[in-house]
């Protein structure tokens, strides 16, 4: 007789089959990413993308990050390869610090909660703050993927309507004056999708409003070193209005590269201590070899010099996408002039439909994303975003010309 262990791996069970429990509800209202979806259907060679916020790959500084990853594994290889504690290496953890010091914002290691991720950084933070049915007010048009965080969430998400200089503070006064915020969802400089740089006086009015109003902001600022023209704004989190209810999150993404997955959270102490438990639930804690590696890096390199080195590109592949705009987009089109940044925000004249058109664009070998996504009110459905980085200034005037034959 056969035993359980021996029985023929394609013997029929007699026992009734039960359908295993369905997905979680917290997934109906809660779709795919287009711009990932855009970013597969876009991926052969020949395509220009404008579609992805992607950082050149070419200018990554590819010698300097193996040198800082030989380094720690000859010198410290069973720490760097062992479990770390949940709140980051404290070296990468110091250098982030002494760079957001010298940003006119003060910060001590201790404020900083490193993640895999700013995406990562918040959800963390909606895990610590939002309830099911909670208020989340978020500029309109927003980043995409925070749109999704909240949605997995539950909350119930109350766009804030926006301008050429991002969120209208007598708009957020009137809404979060008759809406219960637990938090607003800001990306004030160089905001995705539209390029915008919030004022500094607005910033000013978005921190008293939630110190009037009692919410969170959470400040995103992934793009900020990028600047091409014009001067520093100070971030909302160095406004004493809001210091002590202001959570920023940054990234190593756009300027060391994305495939670190590194961010960091700076928050005040009850609510980083949320945050540092969500994350035990969570991973519990960022990839050690590649926080060494990113702290060694910003020991032995000169990050500032090699920024430098990516914005002078930047400012040059943004110069050659708005001089293209006018040839290659139909007469009535408008577009800013993003300070800095990876995006120019267009709108096409009335009549238009930037969605339908994309398959068109597709068809002669280029592509943008449409905005109607990003849009949690009523969408506009003649926007685009466009991506200048990742492209040469050659590429990106050829792009531009493919662009043109969509409208013809």
């Amino acid at each position: 007789m056969l035993s359980a262990a021996s029985a023929p791996a394609n013997a029929t069970s007699t026992t009734p089959s039960v359908p295993a429990p369905a997905t979680a509800s917290r997934l109906a209202n809660v779709g795919s990413s287009p711009v990932r979806e855009i970013l597969a259907l876009t991926a052969r060679p020949e395509v220009i993308s404008f579609a992805g916020g992607l950082p050149a790959p070419e200018l990554f500084d590819i010698a300097g990050i193996r040198a800082a990853y030989d380094r720690v594994l000859a010198e410290s290889p069973q720490t760097a390869l062992q479990y770390s504690t949940t709140e980051g290496d404290p070296d990468l953890r110091t250098a982030v610090a002494a760079r957001l010091t010298a940003r006119e914002l003060p910060t001590d290691a201790d404020d900083l909660l490193v993640t895999t991720g700013s995406q990562q950084a918040l959800t963390l933070l909606t895990t610590a703050l939002v309830e099911p049915g909670s208020v989340v007010l978020v500029e309109d048009p927003c980043y995409l993927a925070a749109l999704q965080t909240f949605g997995f969430a539950g909350a119930r998400v109350v766009p804030v309507p926006t301008d050429d200089q991002g969120i209208i503070p007598e708009a957020l006064e009137e809404i979060a004056a008759r809406e219960k915020a637990t938090l607003l969802y800001i990306v004030p400089t160089f905001q995705n999708p539209t390029g915008r740089t919030l004022p500094a006086e607005r910033r000013h009015a978005v921190a008293e409003a939630a110190a009037r109003h009692g919410f969170w902001i959470v400040e995103d600022d992934p793009y900020g070193e990028l600047r091409y023209d014009g001067e520093r704004v100070p971030a909302i989190a160095a406004d004493p209005a809001a210091a002590d209810r202001t959570v920023l999150l940054g990234s190593f993404s756009k300027v060391m590269a994305p495939g670190l997955r590194l961010g960091y959270l700076r928050a005040p102490a009850g609510l980083r201590r949320a945050c540092v438990i969500a994350k035990q639930a969570a991973d519990l804690h960022t990839s050690t070899i590649d926080q060494a590696a990113a702290a060694r890096y910003l020991r032995d390199s000169d990050l500032d010099a090699h920024v430098a080195v990516m914005r002078a590109a930047y400012q040059e592949r943004r110069d050659a996408m708005l001089d293209g705009l006018p040839g290659a987009l139909p007469e009535g089109s408008r577009w800013n002039r993003p300070e800095g940044g990876m995006f120019i925000w267009v709108t096409l004249p009335a009549g238009h439909d930037a969605t339908a058109l994309l398959k068109t664009a597709v068809g002669h070998e280029v592509a943008y994303v449409p905005g109607a996504p990003f849009f949690c009110g009523e969408p506009d459905p003649g926007a685009m975003r466009l991506s200048f980085t990742t492209h040469s200034a050659d590429e990106i005037r050829e792009g531009l010309r493919r662009l043109a034959k969509s409208f013809a």
